[in-house]
């Protein structure tokens, strides 16, 4: 289950799984795009590994990374809990 944790200001999503098993949480980011459909990119954490990146530059990326870095003790702790609006009792 990939839980909505934040929208850009450019429709960008990002999204999130619940913890793993192995303490891993899946963020997946896809940005709507005319030419490809959809821009996406897959960033594990607590490793920060990226993978399965889709027409994102290399400057895009590190702006991801960045909030993502800025963000995980949040999304960590969403991912126990059912995402945001579980977590926030919406």
């Amino acid at each position: 289950m990939m839980y909505p944790f934040m929208t850009l200001n450019d429709d960008t999503e990002i999204t999130h799984s619940e913890m793993k098993p192995d303490g891993k949480v899946k963020v997946y980011i896809e940005t709507p795009d005319e030419k490809y459909c959809f821009k996406h990119a897959t960033c594990w954490l607590p490793a920060y590994e990226w993978e399965d990146i889709f027409q994102y530059s290399d400057e895009e990326i590190d702006r991801f990374d960045e909030i993502i870095h800025s963000m995980a003790h949040l999304i960590m702790e969403f991912s126990q809990e059912g995402g945001f609006n579980n977590a926030s009792n919406f």
